[in-house]
């Protein structure tokens, strides 16, 4: 500054004030995801997507939307689901737009190398700082570019703890062993994953899949939080990691890859702990669940006739799930169109409950039935799917529950979703009656509002 003027402080401070609460707020996003249990996990899922949760050969989406219905019944509210993908943030997030998968917990990307937690998906600093060790990007990327058999994926794929290549299948072997003498003379520890018979990634060597879920156990396990089962599901070479973690459960998708078995024939043969499924994909997780008795194992898809299903208790999750399913197979003409179905419906809904439509216009929920009645099959042939996400319940009553969800739906190409609230009531019902919904709030997702509103019921 010039010589004997004070400069004001104040913008300094300023900036210092918004950086010390942007922390604090990234703190309490994670805190919000690790807090959101009061007590260890019931089961902790930690899955890859491409070829293992996400099957790219079902045009349909079935053995996902199975899943979704399975875990938003029965598990959302006491477990944790984990996505670990070799994708980068960019590439993650184009497949949830493609798919209808469900939002997870907490989210592994770019092979084990970067973590992050909710909606928000918040950074895990704390392993950032760790796969600091021994690792300089710089260096990677001038040693391999020795190597013009190394072809480098796009620049997406490209993160600061994973460089990625394509090579032939027949190369790969020997380039590895030559690329990590080299670039150990040069003071690095790192690793070379090959997988999917092309993909070649390069880390530090305390990343990967398997390292993040340890990473990830001991920090649950420091808050008192280990969940009580782990199950981990994957199909390729960077999946192997994930089945190495002690007393994890394990299981390679029936589509599994020549690599993945290789290496469970080699060093999990005898391992009780992992199996390799008869189901392709997400079927082959819903397989594992009932296989290792981790809990329910029968997708609410899979039940033919949801009103013969028989509760040992009031279960709201279970119950939006349910409803939702019907009104996809009615929309689909899946269901006869049936007074006894309707009369269920009204059943369910209290005569004086409400709905407030996403567009907010307020209509009675009776009035909201009958107007269903009139799209049976309306959708029948066309590639039509309802699903509902992040399903959590809250008991504000001794016979009421207020369940909030987001629900999804996906007709053709156009997809749309509501941030719904619902409160549910158990007053007068038996739990062979199930619950009666009382209200429903609707509100659209950022960006969903449609121009064509009328078509958008409950």
């Amino acid at each position: 500054g010039v010589k004997g003027v004070r400069l004001n402080p104040l913008p300094r401070k300023l900036a210092l004030f918004k950086l010390v609460i942007s922390e604090q707020d990234r703190l309490s996003q994670i805190t919000s995801i690790m807090d959101r249990l009061t007590s260890a996990a019931r089961l902790m899922i930690v899955s890859d997507l491409d070829h293992t949760m996400v099957d790219h050969h079902d045009s349909e989406n079935l053995s996902l939307l199975r899943f979704n219905a399975l875990w938003e019944a029965n598990y959302r509210d006491n477990s944790l689901l984990v996505f670990s993908t070799g994708r980068s943030p960019t590439l993650y997030k184009e497949l949830r737009k493609e798919k209808p998968m469900l939002t997870p917990d907490i989210t592994i990307m770019s092979v084990g190398t970067e973590i992050t937690y909710g909606n928000a998906m918040v950074p895990d600093d704390g392993w950032e700082t760790f796969l600091n060790n021994k690792w300089d990007r710089k260096i990677v990327t001038e040693e391999t570019s020795k190597f013009p058999e190394l072809s480098l994926q796009s620049e997406t794929e490209q993160r600061p703890h994973k460089v990625s290549f394509y090579v032939q299948k027949e190369k790969a072997q020997d380039i590895m062993k030559t690329l990590s003498k080299r670039l150990e003379e040069r003071g690095l520890d790192v690793k070379i994953i090959y997988s999917g018979g092309m993909d070649l990634d390069i880390l530090p060597q305390g990343a990967g899949k398997g390292q993040a879920l340890a990473y990830l156990l001991k920090k649950l396990k420091s808050e008192g939080k280990l969940p009580n089962n782990t199950l981990a599901c994957g199909d390729s070479g960077n999946d192997a990691e994930l089945f190495s973690i002690p007393d994890v459960y394990g299981v390679m998708v029936a589509n599994a890859q020549e690599e993945l078995l290789q290496w469970h024939a080699a060093n999990a043969k005898n391992n009780p702990k992992v199996i390799h499924a008869s189901e392709r994909c997400a079927a082959g997780i819903i397989q594992a669940i009932g296989h290792f008795k981790l809990g329910p194992s029968t997708s609410p898809r899979d039940v033919t006739d949801l009103s013969d299903c028989k509760m040992d208790n009031f279960v709201p999750a279970y119950e939006v799930v349910k409803f939702y399913l019907f009104f996809e197979k009615w929309r689909r003409g899946e269901i006869e169109h049936s007074e006894h179905y309707l009369s269920n419906l009204k059943a369910v809904c209290r005569p004086s409950g409400s709905f407030v439509h996403p567009s907010g216009v307020e209509k009675s929920l009776q009035e909201c039935v009958t107007s269903f009645g009139t799209c049976h099959a309306d959708k029948q042939g066309k590639q039509y799917r309802v699903w509902v996400d992040q399903v959590l319940p809250s008991q504000v009553g001794s016979d009421s529950w207020l369940v909030s969800f987001k629900k999804w739906e996906l007709s053709g190409e156009d997809r749309r979703c509501c941030i719904t609230t619902v409160l549910l009531s158990s007053k007068n019902k038996t739990v062979a009656d199930g619950l009666t919904w009382t209200h429903v709030h609707q509100t659209w997702l950022h960006g969903d509002a449609s121009s064509d509103s009328a078509t958008w019921f409950f």
